[in-house]
């Protein structure tokens, strides 16, 4: 019983050591704290600590600067102490006030996959196709960047259409986005479409529709693409001069 006893005392004076130790760092950063802020992290010499000091010192300096406001600065004071709670803490922050993208950030940064996958899915269902994407591919979902490349493609947001099927490297949703793009003629984006999608017939009927409307030089690099030289050569011969190509 006795020595059950010593055990706990002993459990009990250490805990009170580590406390009084933790209390003392505190009270040693407070100090210099001002001073470290002001020179920032990047100019901030840390190899005489120990790696413990370094992560208790960034996670201090991280709070100041969140509670200053220096978000910017909060995050690489975390992410340099390897704080991923703080991190995520910091992207719920943003999630409130519906600044999604750099909650995403953060998100990416704790490598908390939870976090980004809802995030994902609430900006898609918001109609906020850049963010959902970011999200998404930073967790490697497939299914849910097809979701949103297929919203896209209903919504005619052909830029954010084409990187996620670039992303995926679906050829064939590709050459859709192109196929709607032509018929509304975006030919900007179907040429970029059928470009990533490496369908050389598509971009030669993408260069007979350009060189019917006398876009000439879209035209000319949509055969330059496709590898139709003759079809290329000609629009070269008979409108380079004016056009410059």
């Amino acid at each position: 019983m006795e020595k059950i006893l010593e055990r706990v005392v002993d459990k009990v004076a250490q805990q009170a050591k580590q406390t009084q130790k933790k209390d003392e760092q505190t009270k040693q950063f407070s100090k210099i704290l001002p001073a470290l802020l002001e020179k920032g992290i990047d100019n901030i010499d840390f190899s005489m600590f120990t790696e413990s000091m370094k992560t208790a010192l960034l996670n201090s300096i991280g709070t100041e600067y969140m509670r200053k406001g220096r978000m910017r600065e909060a995050m690489k004071a975390f992410i340099l102490a390897g704080n991923k709670e703080s991190l995520t803490a910091m992207g719920d922050d943003y999630t409130r006030v519906c600044l999604y993208s750099n909650a995403i950030e953060c998100y990416r940064l704790a490598n908390n996959t939870n976090k980004l996958a809802k995030i994902g899915t609430k900006c898609l269902e918001e109609g906020r196709a850049g963010d959902a994407i970011t999200a998404f591919r930073a967790i490697n979902d497939t299914a849910k960047l097809v979701a949103v490349g297929e919203d896209c493609l209903r919504r005619e947001k052909y830029d954010h259409a084409i990187e996620v099927f670039s992303a995926v490297g679906n050829k064939e949703k590709l050459a859709q986005v192109g196929d709607k793009a032509l018929r509304e003629r975006q030919l900007g984006y179907a040429a970029k479409a059928y470009e990533l999608a490496g369908d050389s017939q598509r971009l030669s009927t993408l260069g007979d529709a350009c060189l019917r409307e006398g876009l000439f030089a879209t035209a000319h690099k949509a055969y330059t693409l496709a590898g139709n030289t003759m079809m290329a050569q000609f629009v070269q011969q008979n409108f380079g001069n004016q056009l410059n190509l």
